[in-house]
């Protein structure tokens, strides 16, 4: 599309979004999957679920769509209660700590949640008990006994992850029993092979135990129908096939409550000492926050048929938003089913897969902490990298390489020169529209084009499309600016350079809103500069947003160039990771064949105390010592000197064997054998006593 004037850009613009509202659901329901309170939000998280729901929420909103983004922690399940073992503590100290933290990190993110609320929560406890209560006394559920794994030792049943073991697929020999990490294959726990409880490390027995069930098997046909044939040409690839394969594969039963202490009870006689798995009641708190925060009108969002539901997750949470919650929800019979649900795939770090329980991964609060006031150049940075169709890599010289050639150099120089201008030739004020050329035409016809184009690909969750287009509109006008060179133009023709520079605002203004989904706080800033309010989707691409004579504010960048010393600070802080996890994860050397008390009894091994060291010549590793062992001074040759400076072991008090046979090295006769650690990369630490002792003390 053409347009010649922007008269008739603004005409055809409107006509567009007239249309295209008029087709559009009466409001929407959003959720993003509740994250876990046993640790913080990594980026992992951000550009799997958190952003993209946030992007599509905000364009909802400045769409001028009425919207509920439904968001809070998960507080149940044995990942909870497994932290709370590890930590000492109880799990509501655990998800309290953590609830906090990730509740801060998201609104520090600028995550616009409508509500940000917890399972731990008694609303939720009240609606998750009531869904379950209802499916229960119309009979949808199988009551079933079952053996499963409980630990005589700690008197009790061992949910899926309290039993580890060794994988049957690839040999890992700390699989958990429902998944392996290492393969990625799921697993129950009876193929675990020599399978022990993480309780106490006893080898748990099975026993017999009740549970309840739903009956997956039976809603198959509905599952069929409305997957299958009803959402193949609007549902992500990955999505559609996931659920298809598990569909054709044969579902069944799957319980819905646990033996644990740390949940919601299951609310019907005879279930003392059980609780709602946590699958089962944690999708429930999408319904139970919104009724929290909305009591009056949260039935519109979840029961009308007007509403639209859409679900952000994860590719490994497809199957429990896919399936298992609308066969609950399908079963219940009063609430909508899902209407999207556009799970994207893994972000990996520098070429490895993000692993909390490594500590490979770029935490949330950590980033924000160390990038004060940057939090857009990590969305946009995430979100141009996102993994919507397959698995990317997140990579620190790929985060600083996009700030600086595009946020920097591409969106920020085009504004920075647009209003720097205006304030040096036109005293900070909008100048006059004259004569429009044929490249002023089609600068508004591209214009034009922005607001539509953008919206359609957020509305087909294409994210990283959509942000691209964003930056296109950047790079048109710093086009526009080349092409017409206002700095040279204003030496013969200020009538054109005022020209230049309106058409130059005017994109600079189309910018705003169209940013603010993505970067909240540019937009923000910009919309300040241009000194205008922030706007929404409507006033987007309008050639005749800022009028003549406006008055712009002071011009100030929106972004700052990156250095290589700051990633540098971060690639080290992983490598650091990495190598801890190396030193955690090497086998320690077998054990030596047994020795005698009397042949141990043999060795002299006494404390002394360095008195001068220095490095033996014509040598890398080679060490001389002086060590002043109570009863005499002695030279000790040791290979030690790639890891210590010879100055600074002056004054330590080792270890040392002393009645090992003398040996002449390098010509020098070495009388005796410092003790040391080696780490499983080699380093050594000297063996020392924790407190200073005499010299030619013994070692018992």
């Amino acid at each position: 599309m053409l347009v010649r004037s922007p008269e008739n850009a603004a005409i055809i613009y409107l006509q567009f979004l007239l249309f295209y509202m008029s087709v559009l659901p009466e409001r929407y329901t959003v959720t993003a999957a509740l994250p876990y309170a046993n640790g913080p939000v990594h980026i992992g998280h951000l550009a799997g679920v958190y952003l993209p729901a946030d992007i599509y929420v905000r364009y909802l909103r400045s769409a001028g769509r009425d919207v509920k983004f439904i968001c809070g922690s998960d507080e149940h399940g044995v990942p909870i209660t497994i932290r709370a073992q590890k930590e000492g503590v109880t799990p509501q100290q655990v998800v309290d700590k953590y609830h906090a933290l990730i509740r801060d990190s998201f609104k520090d993110f600028n995550v616009s949640f409508d509500v940000y609320s917890r399972t731990s929560s008694a609303t939720h406890a009240e609606v998750s008990s009531g869904f379950f209560t209802k499916l229960n006394d119309a009979g949808q559920f199988i009551e079933q006994t079952t053996q499963q794994y409980f630990d005589e030792k700690a008197q009790q049943f061992l949910a899926d992850r309290y039993i580890v073991g060794t994988c049957p697929n690839c040999g890992n020999e700390n699989a958990y029993g429902d998944q392996c990490e290492r393969c990625g294959t799921s697993l129950s726990p009876t193929e675990l092979i020599n399978p022990r409880s993480m309780l106490s490390g006893a080898q748990p027995v099975l026993r017999d135990t009740k549970h309840w069930f739903l009956p997956l098997d039976q809603y198959e046909p509905w599952l069929r129908e409305w997957i299958i044939e009803g959402h193949k040409s609007d549902w992500k690839t990955n999505v559609y096939g996931q659920c298809k394969s598990w569909i054709d594969q044969g579902l069944h039963p799957r319980a819905v409550t646990r033996d644990l202490d740390w949940g919601v009870p299951v609310p019907v006689p005879g279930a003392e000492g059980k609780v709602l798995y946590v699958w089962f009641d944690a999708p429930i708190g999408y319904i139970s926050a919104t009724k929290e925060a909305f009591p009056h009108e949260w039935e519109l969002y979840w029961k009308d048929a007007g509403s639209k539901l859409v679900h952000f997750i994860g590719k490994d949470n497809i199957v429990f938003h896919c399936i298992i919650f609308p066969v609950m929800l399908k079963a219940h019979g009063e609430f909508i089913l899902p209407d999207n649900v556009p799970a994207n795939e893994f972000l990996n770090l520098e070429g490895d897969k993000i692993s909390t329980s490594r500590n490979w991964a770029v935490w949330l609060h950590e980033y924000l902490a160390d990038f004060p006031g940057q939090a857009d150049v990590l969305r946009y940075v995430l979100c141009a990298n996102a993994p919507e169709t397959k698995d990317n890599d997140f990579t620190w010289k790929d985060f600083q390489a996009r700030n600086n050639n595009e946020l920097v150099a591409t969106l920020g120089n085009f504004v920075n020169r647009a209003a720097v201008l205006t304030h040096k030739f036109f005293e900070g004020k909008v100048p006059e529209l004259g004569e429009l050329t044929p490249i002023e035409q089609d600068a508004f016809a591209q214009l034009s084009e922005f607001p539509a184009k953008v919206g359609e690909l957020i509305e087909n969750y294409r994210f990283r499309d959509a942000l691209a287009e964003v930056i296109n509109l950047a790079r048109l006008g710093n086009k526009y600016l080349a092409e017409t060179q206002p700095w040279h133009l204003i030496k013969t023709d200020a009538v054109r350079t005022g020209t230049v520079l309106n058409v130059s605002l005017q994109i600079a203004a189309a910018l705003a809103p169209l940013l603010e989904p993505f970067l909240p706080e540019s937009a923000q800033k910009l919309a300040a500069m241009l000194n205008i309010e922030l706007g929404n989707w409507t006033s987007a691409g309008r050639p005749d947003a800022l009028a003549a004579g406006h008055q712009l504010q002071e011009a100030a960048l929106l972004f700052a160039k990156i250095e290589d010393a700051v990633v540098e600070t971060q690639v080290q802080k992983l490598l650091d990771t990495k190598k801890e996890n190396q030193l955690a994860n090497t086998p320690v050397t077998p054990a030596k064949d047994d020795v005698s008390f009397d042949d141990f009894g043999q060795m002299d091994l006494r404390i002394g105390t360095i008195t001068a060291a220095e490095k033996v010549a014509k040598t890398k590793k080679l060490l001389k010592l002086t060590v002043d062992l109570g009863l005499e001074e002695r030279t000790i040759v040791s290979g030690i000197a790639e890891y210590f400076i010879p100055e600074a072991l002056i004054g330590q008090q080792v270890q040392v064997l002393l009645n090992l046979a003398p040996r002449e090295i390098k010509g020098i006769k070495s009388q005796g054998m410092l003790l040391m650690a080696e780490n499983a990369d080699g380093s050594l630490a000297l063996m020392q006593p924790s407190v200073p002792v005499r010299n030619g003390s013994s070692v018992a």
